[in-house]
């Protein structure tokens, strides 16, 4: 049965990417310049993009109309083919990153607010990893917090909450850099 299947040859038209795998690239293309209309427009100027191209990304910040917007999609998709999209990519990536990192600073500060106000001593822990703080400062935001904790039946009001969430969002940043 071996003997029955015609070898391809190298010369067999095939040297070229199919249309499917073309349309794929031309919609991974066109996602991709949504993406990179997702970024404030000081994140496009380092990109270098052609005049174009920047021009057909603001006009598509504009267009509220769902099949306008889309046609236009198409067309920025159209464009990037035109261009490098490698460091389109990176900056996208770099910009959903730096987002990322924010988000689990705040969360992280969240986790020590909820911890210095359960127990004294996650305030020995905390001092621990951020050295160079204020201790009468963090004390008093902490005596205060659950102070207005004990008065308040929902915990999440009060002045002294809100400024304690702040104090150690600033620590957490003084002690990243």
């Amino acid at each position: 049965m071996q003997e029955d299947i015609p070898e391809l040859e190298d010369d067999d038209g095939f040297d070229r990417p199919s249309k499917s795998q073309m349309k794929r690239d031309m919609t991974a293309l066109q996602k991709l310049g949504e993406e990179l209309l997702a970024l404030p427009e000081s994140r496009w100027e380092p990109l270098a993009l052609p005049e174009i191209l920047s021009d057909a990304l603001k006009a598509a910040k504009k267009i509220t109309n769902f099949e306008g917007r889309r046609r236009q999609m198409q067309y920025i998709g159209k464009l990037m083919r035109k261009i490098d999209p490698e460091p389109v990519r990176e900056a996208v990536a770099a910009f959903k990153l730096g987002h990322a990192q924010d988000s689990l600073r705040l969360h992280q500060s969240e986790r020590w607010r909820e911890q210095l106000l359960a127990s004294d001593d996650a305030l020995q822990d905390f001092l621990a990893a951020h050295v160079d703080v204020d201790i009468q400062q963090l004390r008093s935001l902490v005596r205060a917090a659950r102070k207005d904790a004990a008065n308040v039946p929902e915990k999440r009001s009060g002045r002294a909450f809100r400024e304690l969430f702040q104090f150690i969002k600033a620590a957490e940043v003084a002690t990243d850099e």
